[in-house]
């Protein structure tokens, strides 16, 4: 019997790929709603320091959230995906998060304050 360390059905990937994916957290400083979009979504500018600075996503998280309530909150987001057009709407990072028991989604962040442009470890 094979020893399978995994619990998971995705393959096992060495820690160079995930070093290759970088995970920032960022600021909310504009929320807007994206009624244009498919499915419901927010619009997201998010401010991840002066080495990366401000990017522009879209996220459908208006189950859990408004776009009142996310303006100065933290989220981390992947940043070094390359941009996707999304209606009118150009997508330059992804913000991550998890699905809850009803599917909908609640975004990965920071519960303590970090610098914004921290690098997930």
């Amino acid at each position: 019997m094979a020893d399978d360390t995994s619990n998971s059905s995705t393959p096992t990937i060495a820690f160079d790929d995930f070093l290759a994916v970088d995970i920032r957290v960022g600021t909310v400083v504009e929320a807007t709603p994206f009624p244009e979009a498919r499915k419901p979504a927010i619009k997201l500018i998010v401010d991840f320091g002066p080495e990366i600075g401000r990017r522009k996503t879209s996220a459908q998280i208006t189950e859990h959230y408004t776009p009142e309530a996310l303006i100065s909150t933290q989220v981390a987001a992947v940043v070094n995906f390359p941009p996707k057009q999304i209606g009118k709407w150009m997508s330059q990072v992804l913000v991550l998060g998890c699905c809850d028991a009803a599917g909908a989604i609640s975004l990965v962040r920071p519960d303590h304050p970090v610098p914004d442009g921290s690098r997930l470890h």
